[in-house]
Protein backbone atom coordinates (compact mmCIF):
# COMPACT_ATOMS: atom_id res chain seq x y z
CA UNK A 1 0.00 0.00 0.00
CA UNK A 2 1.02 3.51 -0.64
CA UNK A 3 1.62 6.15 1.56
CA UNK A 4 -0.56 9.05 0.91
CA UNK A 5 -1.75 12.36 2.57
CA UNK A 6 0.14 14.66 4.94
CA UNK A 7 0.97 13.50 8.67
CA UNK A 8 -0.45 16.38 11.10
CA UNK A 9 1.55 16.83 14.41
CA UNK A 10 -0.87 14.34 16.15
CA UNK A 11 -0.36 11.58 13.69
CA UNK A 12 3.22 12.15 13.79
CA UNK A 13 2.98 11.84 17.68
CA UNK A 14 1.12 8.85 16.90
CA UNK A 15 3.93 7.08 14.83
CA UNK A 16 6.70 8.22 16.95
CA UNK A 17 4.83 6.08 20.01
CA UNK A 18 4.27 3.45 17.25
CA UNK A 19 7.68 3.18 16.16
CA UNK A 20 8.94 3.57 19.95
CA UNK A 21 6.68 0.41 21.31
CA UNK A 22 6.65 -1.27 17.78
CA UNK A 23 2.67 -1.38 18.27
CA UNK A 24 0.14 0.64 19.94
CA UNK A 25 -3.84 0.85 21.21
CA UNK A 26 -5.73 2.90 21.89
CA UNK A 27 -5.92 2.79 25.58
CA UNK A 28 -2.05 3.25 25.79
CA UNK A 29 -2.21 6.27 23.29
CA UNK A 30 -5.00 7.81 26.05
CA UNK A 31 -2.19 7.98 29.08
CA UNK A 32 0.80 8.58 26.13
CA UNK A 33 -0.35 11.50 24.18
CA UNK A 34 0.17 14.98 25.77
CA UNK A 35 -3.03 16.98 26.15
CA UNK A 36 -6.72 15.98 26.76
CA UNK A 37 -8.25 13.52 23.76
CA UNK A 38 -10.90 11.28 23.77
CA UNK A 39 -11.02 7.26 23.11
CA UNK A 40 -13.23 8.67 20.34
CA UNK A 41 -10.59 10.81 18.42
CA UNK A 42 -8.01 8.59 19.33
CA UNK A 43 -9.66 5.67 17.37
CA UNK A 44 -10.22 7.99 14.64
CA UNK A 45 -6.42 9.04 14.25
CA UNK A 46 -5.77 5.52 14.14
CA UNK A 47 -8.67 4.67 11.53
CA UNK A 48 -7.08 7.76 9.73
CA UNK A 49 -3.19 6.54 9.49
CA UNK A 50 -4.65 3.03 9.02
CA UNK A 51 -6.19 4.60 4.99
CA UNK A 52 -3.53 7.08 4.65
CA UNK A 53 -1.43 3.47 4.36
CA UNK A 54 1.45 3.80 8.07
CA UNK A 55 -0.49 1.67 10.03
CA UNK A 56 -2.30 -1.75 10.19
CA UNK A 57 -4.12 -3.68 12.46
CA UNK A 58 -4.75 -7.12 14.01
CA UNK A 59 -7.46 -8.10 16.41
CA UNK A 60 -6.03 -9.53 19.61
CA UNK A 61 -9.01 -10.42 21.46
CA UNK A 62 -11.42 -7.46 21.95
CA UNK A 63 -8.48 -5.14 21.49
CA UNK A 64 -7.05 -3.78 17.63
CA UNK A 65 -3.26 -3.69 17.78
CA UNK A 66 -1.45 -0.86 15.44
CA UNK A 67 2.12 -1.62 14.15
CA UNK A 68 3.71 1.08 11.32
CA UNK A 69 3.37 -0.85 7.78
CA UNK A 70 6.83 0.67 6.89
CA UNK A 71 10.12 0.98 8.50
CA UNK A 72 10.91 4.81 10.33
CA UNK A 73 13.65 5.60 7.71
CA UNK A 74 10.99 4.59 4.52
CA UNK A 75 8.29 7.15 6.35
CA UNK A 76 10.93 9.96 6.97
CA UNK A 77 12.46 10.13 3.95
CA UNK A 78 8.75 9.96 2.60
CA UNK A 79 7.90 13.08 4.94
CA UNK A 80 11.58 14.25 3.67
CA UNK A 81 11.32 14.61 0.25
CA UNK A 82 7.10 16.09 1.03
CA UNK A 83 9.05 19.09 2.89
CA UNK A 84 11.57 19.85 0.51
CA UNK A 85 9.13 19.80 -2.46
CA UNK A 86 6.24 22.15 0.05
CA UNK A 87 8.83 24.80 1.81
CA UNK A 88 12.02 24.71 -0.54
CA UNK A 89 10.38 23.70 -4.13
CA UNK A 90 12.54 20.80 -4.82
CA UNK A 91 15.89 22.42 -3.85
CA UNK A 92 18.01 20.48 -1.46
CA UNK A 93 20.70 22.97 -1.49
CA UNK A 94 18.26 25.28 -0.45
CA UNK A 95 17.22 22.93 3.04
CA UNK A 96 20.95 22.89 3.69
CA UNK A 97 21.32 26.77 3.16
CA UNK A 98 18.90 27.22 5.46
CA UNK A 99 20.15 24.92 7.98
CA UNK A 100 23.73 26.62 7.84
CA UNK A 101 22.40 29.82 8.46
CA UNK A 102 19.62 29.39 10.96
CA UNK A 103 21.28 30.65 14.84
CA UNK A 104 19.07 28.38 16.11
CA UNK A 105 20.00 25.26 14.75
CA UNK A 106 23.25 23.74 16.57
CA UNK A 107 25.59 22.12 14.03
CA UNK A 108 28.75 20.50 15.23
CA UNK A 109 32.17 20.12 13.65
CA UNK A 110 31.07 16.54 13.42
CA UNK A 111 27.50 17.59 11.68
CA UNK A 112 29.34 19.07 9.05
CA UNK A 113 32.16 16.91 9.10
CA UNK A 114 29.08 14.41 8.44
CA UNK A 115 27.41 16.53 5.49
CA UNK A 116 30.72 17.02 3.78
CA UNK A 117 31.11 13.29 3.57
CA UNK A 118 28.12 12.83 2.28
CA UNK A 119 28.19 15.43 -0.24
CA UNK A 120 31.43 13.26 -1.64
CA UNK A 121 29.61 10.44 -1.58
CA UNK A 122 27.07 11.57 -3.29
CA UNK A 123 29.47 12.80 -5.97
CA UNK A 124 30.57 10.08 -6.70
CA UNK A 125 27.73 7.82 -7.10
Amino acid sequence: MKLTGNLSKREHQIMDLAYERGSIVATDLEQALPGSISNSAIRSYLRTLEAKGFLNHEEEGVRFVYRPTRERDAVARVEANRLVKTFFGGSVSGVLATLLNDKEVDLTDADLDDMRRMIEEARKA
